[in-house]
């Protein structure tokens, strides 16, 4: 009798316990069940930012106030993007570290927003000074990781990128090479971040800690919206996070006369300034018997945020109009000799070919070491040529510098009679 009782309650015990584990499962599985409930609250998508803007009209920038409510112990990030578009280049020949070869692949793109800033919570700006102190160095995909916002940047992430495998003699004669095929996302993203650092060059013009954090989720921001920027359209978005992001606010940038926008440079300038330097220049160009190109390029580069390349091809055919008229004036008192202007004429029209090529393959920072170098050649051999022993052994430049006073004199006496 006792073993068959065993029996019976082993299986009385067994059945308890299936019944238990399937009623358990069953709950488990129902909608109002506990852990359904504790599922449901981690899957939950969580709420989007909501963002008011103060203004949506600008007259050559101001501050523009953004508030909201994100939820509560979630970091904000805002993104503000212009609707104008400009080009964007970066030539890659830093050796590769595993290899050790040089790439030589060309990265340009005509999509990229004149105007990109993602504004973080103010508690970020030792991440932001950090990057400011690493000088040319610093890394914009870095910039992002460290302050958490790789997982918001999106405006410049799509942009279209072309790629070309240049090498180093296409590089010497201005080639781009040939085309590559398009990148997969991942890596379009990855060489947009490359761009952006190429287009904005500084950490503080691409980042800004403007964002104030309160522990109920409700944010302000002050945000400087710098004159000189293009005209039109700018898009503000709030984000947490990858998906939770607000509706886009937007607001209109607006310039006047004497401002004028370069499309080709993405940005607007006072065209007063220019011009009075200009005129200033080319006084002293045409008198040493140049344009005042070499003059005109690094005060440009230097004074106005405009990128060296449009600069260089700016000031190129400009140069036009003080050559134009400097060439009739010399030819009046017959100082130019055509044979040897010929001649120089046709080197100057194969310079013209490959130097254009080239500013795309070099950085800002290159173009002024260079072009830096050239001016203190050109500044040294003038003064040397100013030396009282240098002089002394040319008479025949001192003869035609006589000449030339003496025809100026001249001419000065006609214009007075």
């Amino acid at each position: 009798m006792k073993r068959p009782s065993i029996l019976v309650l082993g299986f009385v015990l067994l059945a308890v316990g299936l019944l238990f584990a399937t009623g358990t499962r069953a709950e488990e599985a129902k909608p109002g069940g506990s852990t359904a409930v504790q599922e449901s609250k981690l899957t939950e998508p969580l709420a989007p930012p909501s963002i008011q803007i103060d203004k949506t009209s600008l007259e050559n920038g101001r501050t523009i106030v953004v508030t909201g409510t994100a939820p509560a112990g979630k970091p904000v990030f805002i993104e503000v993007w212009g609707e104008k578009k400009v080009r964007a280049s970066r030539f890659d020949a830093d050796p590769d570290k595993e290899t050790g070869k040089r790439p030589y692949v060309l990265y340009m793109t005509e999509d990229m927003p004149a105007y990109y800033k993602i504004f973080i919570s103010q508690d970020q700006k030792d991440k932001l000074d950090k990057a400011k102190k690493e000088g040319k160095k610093w890394s914009f995909s870095q910039l992002l990781k460290d302050v958490g916002a790789d997982v918001i940047y999106s405006a410049p992430a799509k942009i279209k990128i072309e790629r070309y495998q240049a090498s180093l003699l296409g590089s010497i004669i201005g080639s781009r090479g040939d085309i590559l095929p398009q990148m997969d996302d991942k890596e379009n993203k990855k060489r947009s971040m490359q761009l952006v650092k190429a287009r904005f060059r500084s950490p503080d013009k691409v980042m800004g800690t403007d964002v104030q954090m309160n522990p109920d989720g409700s944010f302000r921001a002050e945000i400087k919206i710098r004159g000189g920027l293009a005209p039109g359209k700018y898009t503000v978005v709030a984000s947490v996070d990858k998906i939770t992001k607000s509706q886009p606010a937007t607001f209109e940038n607006h310039i006047g006369f004497p401002l004028i926008f370069l499309e080709n440079a993405g940005t607007s300038i006072n065209m007063f300034g220019p011009f009075l330097l200009t005129l200033a220049i080319a006084i002293f160009g045409v008198l040493m018997g140049a344009g005042g190109g070499f003059i005109m390029n690094p005060l440009f580069v230097s004074i106005w945020p405009l990128p060296h390349t449009i600069v260089a091809g700016t000031v190129m055919p400009t140069v036009l109009f003080s050559q134009g008229s400097g060439i009739y004036n010399y030819s009046k008192i017959k100082f130019i000799n055509w044979k040897l202007g010929t001649t120089i004429g046709l080197a100057m029209v194969a310079g013209g070919f490959i130097g254009p090529k080239l500013t795309e393959l070099i950085t800002l920072d290159q173009f002024k070491f260079v072009f830096g170098w050239i001016l203190l050649v050109l500044a040294g051999l003038m003064f040397w040529q100013t030396m009282p022993g240098y002089i002394a052994k040319n008479k025949k430049e001192q003869a035609i510098l006589k000449e030339f006073k003496q025809k100026a004199e001249a001419a000065a006496k006609q214009k007075g009679n």
